[in-house]
């Protein structure tokens, strides 16, 4: 089976083809390109789009010419049907439309946040793993149970992604800032206390991006640093707890902050305490990318119909937690 996926939630647009044989899969391409925000902005929902829609047909060239098949070769489509960004999420809906309905080939809407955890777990080979889901539009602790991904801890106002996004922004950095922040907090050892909020799972990190603004002036290699222990902390106090209340022996991180080494090593040391295997999404597909939306759609496609046209939709608001799992 055969599968192009098309991410475009946010700032990328991706198309990738995925080969599944059986129960493997094997990523034949994956192309994408990022949409980039003037220094100090983040994601202008217009203008995201209006890159997605000028690149995509080279994008969607490009990954066909690399994967070395051709469109009739395909045996279904995949689109990200949302969570996201409303103009972003149209883009790829419409590619995916046009090209189902021209080329007569099945097509599925798939749930973004879900692909990366079904991805997560092709890649590192995890097989019922407490996961933890990092990225700008998510941060959640995550459990499958009784055919759903169930949440055992999550933001309570802005995300890990969106706390770095912000944080970088206010120092003129452009969206994404997470890689930015990580560079300059390795040239720093110098803790200033900022709030710290755990509540039983869930966290808050609103108090933190305000008070972290007003320690700029110590420098900003300290702030980044004092940010990142602060912020990584209180994820991996409420990691540790989900761990030994679900009992999990697997820990897997997915979303794009998974890039994050200090993050990483936290969570290590998280596992070794709770007797669990690490397991890290690779850098090239901790971000979105258009293999988790080709790998879960060749999922879903195990058993369910195709979606008719009228049922391909695309929900900006669309919880993870929502979505049945029958595969």
């Amino acid at each position: 089976m055969l599968c192009l996926g098309i991410e475009s939630t946010a700032h990328t647009f991706s198309c990738a083809v995925i080969e599944k044989n059986q129960k493997r899969g094997k990523i034949l391409s994956d192309v994408r390109r990022i949409y980039k925000p003037p220094e100090g902005q983040g994601i202008h929902p217009r203008e995201a789009s209006r890159h997605h829609i000028e690149n995509s047909s080279s994008i969607l060239s490009e990954c066909l010419d690399e994967s070395k098949i051709k469109i009739n070769d395909l045996d279904m489509i995949a689109y990200a049907g949302g969570p996201g960004l409303g103009p972003c999420l149209r883009v790829g809906a419409v590619v995916a439309r046009s090209l189902s309905s021209y080329y007569k080939i099945p097509i599925y809407p798939v749930n973004h946040a879900i692909g990366h955890l079904d991805l997560g777990k092709l890649l590192t080979g995890a097989k019922n793993p407490l996961v933890l889901l990092v990225s700008g539009g998510h941060t959640m602790l995550l459990a499958f149970v009784s055919g759903r991904w169930r949440v055992f801890g999550e933001t309570l106002d802005i995300t890990l992604g969106q706390l770095l996004d912000q944080f970088g922004r206010s120092l003129g950095f452009a969206s994404p800032c997470g890689r930015k922040i990580e560079e300059l907090a390795i040239k720093s050892s110098k803790y200033i206390p900022l709030p710290y909020t755990v509540k039983g799972n869930d966290v808050s990190f609103s108090g933190l991006l305000s008070a972290a603004k007003n320690i700029t002036s110590e420098g900003f290699d300290s702030a980044c640093f004092s940010l990142q222990e602060t912020a990584f902390a209180m994820i991996a106090e409420a990691t540790e707890r989900a761990l030994s209340f679900t009992n999990k022996k697997e820990l897997m991180i997915v979303g794009g902050v998974a890039a994050n080494k200090r993050l990483s090593s936290m969570l290590k040391d998280v596992c070794r305490r709770q007797d669990s295997k690490f397991f890290v999404v690779p850098l090239n597909y901790a971000g979105d990318c258009g293999s988790q939306i080709a790998w879960t759609g060749l999922l879903q496609s195990q058993v369910k119909k195709s979606a008719s046209m009228k049922d391909t939709f695309v929900k900006q608001s669309w919880r993870l937690d929502t979505v049945d799992i029958d595969y």
